[in-house]
């Protein structure tokens, strides 16, 4: 039986449809004038488009040129044939993809179909479940390997056009265009902490409304350079098909360019990736739509601003807990809820508004073994603790 090759799912949240208003054209000036706010200020003119099919055909080369780097991953396992997608990495034949796409292959062996017909054998050779990526060396000749350009993530911003390549529902090599919608966000790694069972966190994440959808995962985000950046990895979602495969909503997450620029080399090179561990548990201040603290928390801790991450629990024996870090043990009147510990709002000197400030920054900037010196508030005074970081257990 041939299945798709269902995503990673995220949380099933309820969503809410926002309207809105778009404005006219203003005449003469080639721009587009939204309504007038509410408030009285100035409307924001947008250029539109010169010549629409320029765009159009801008996509049409894009994808010319992209797409026979595109393949489907075809993966036997116990439930039967699973299909996913990759893209071509290198010349020698590797394959990048998602590690849920292949963690049932059978003896590490899966089918490599290219846009041109052609099919190959390949072999995982390397996983990383921390950001859910592994590595296939296909047995193709030099004909049939286009490798795609890594771009660089961090150079994306929230609003640029991005476009998906995959293979959503076995509709092979299918195209979907959307933009950024957000970028560093966090997700639950398939890294499980060994003695909680907990996952630890995947982050540096790019958010994207381009539709995804199963038989996608694995496959490549590109900028309108026709540069990766991002790996699709997952979706959020409340549809679902009459078999159960969960359906675009809008709300995709994508692994980022800058993460698989540092994984990718080293887990062909030696299987497995080590990320940088801090050992702290902690909730963010300035994220309230998922899992931050509410102002009711942040006033029962005493705090006194409304951004940086504020550590809940330490792993015995970790790293901050021998660097000096501080969790709260002091109740409040909020059950479950700790004063008294340490309020991180930097990390080498780069400002962390969030939590996922803090481990994006961990994951694309630093390794096992360096150090990060961590700005914290602690009670009145501000501090400025090393920490050596080791390898997450």
């Amino acid at each position: 039986m041939k299945t798709n090759r269902t995503l990673f799912v995220v949380l099933v949240l309820a969503l809410a449809t926002l309207a809105c208003q778009l404005g006219g054209a203003v005449p003469g000036t080639g721009l587009s004038q939204p309504s007038a706010p509410a408030t009285g200020q100035p409307p924001i003119l947008v250029n539109a488009p010169v010549n629409p099919l320029a765009a159009q055909d801008s996509f049409v080369a894009l994808y010319q040129r992209l797409s026979p780097g595109v393949v489907i991953i075809k993966v036997t396992g116990r439930d039967g044939e699973a299909l996913g997608a990759g893209f071509v990495y290198d010349s020698a034949g590797h394959v990048v993809t998602n590690y849920h796409v292949v963690q049932d292959a059978v003896n590490d062996k899966v089918e490599v179909d290219f846009l041109s017909g052609f099919k190959a054998y390949g072999t995982v050779i390397g996983t990383d479940l921390d950001s859910d990526l592994a590595v296939v060396k296909a047995d193709a000749p030099a004909s049939e390997l286009h490798p795609l350009t890594l771009g660089d993530s961090d150079a994306m911003s929230i609003g640029q056009t991005v476009i998906a390549i995959g293979n959503p529902f076995q509709y092979f090599g299918s195209m979907s265009v959307g933009i950024v919608s957000a970028l560093h966000r966090t997700l639950d790694s398939q890294h499980l902490i060994a003695d909680s069972g907990q996952p630890f966190t995947a982050g540096d994440l790019i958010q994207t409304d381009a539709a995804i959808n199963p038989g996608n995962s694995g496959g490549p985000l590109f900028d309108m350079n026709g540069e990766v950046i991002g790996v699709n990895r997952a979706i959020e979602t409340t549809n679902f098909s009459a078999n159960g495969q969960p359906l675009n909503s809008g709300v995709g997450f994508a692994v980022s360019s800058n993460i698989i620029r540092r994984v990718v080399p080293v887990i062909i090179k030696d299987g497995k990736y080590d990320y940088p561990y801090l050992g702290i548990s902690s909730y963010s201040l300035g994220n309230p739509s998922r899992g931050g603290m509410s102002l009711d928390e942040i006033e029962a801790l005493g705090l006194k601003q409304f951004t940086g991450t504020y550590i809940t629990g330490l792993a015995d024996g970790g790293p901050a807990q021998k660097a000096g870090l501080k969790a709260g043990t002091q109740p409040t009147s909020i059950p479950g809820l700790s004063a008294g510990g340490d309020l991180v709002v930097a990390i080498d000197g780069r400002p962390v508004l969030q939590y996922d400030d803090l481990i994006a920054y961990l994951i694309t900037q630093k390794a096992p073994g360096e150090d990060v010196v961590l700005t914290v508030v602690r009670g009145d005074e501000t501090l400025d603790i090393t920490v050596t970081l080791e390898v997450r257990p």
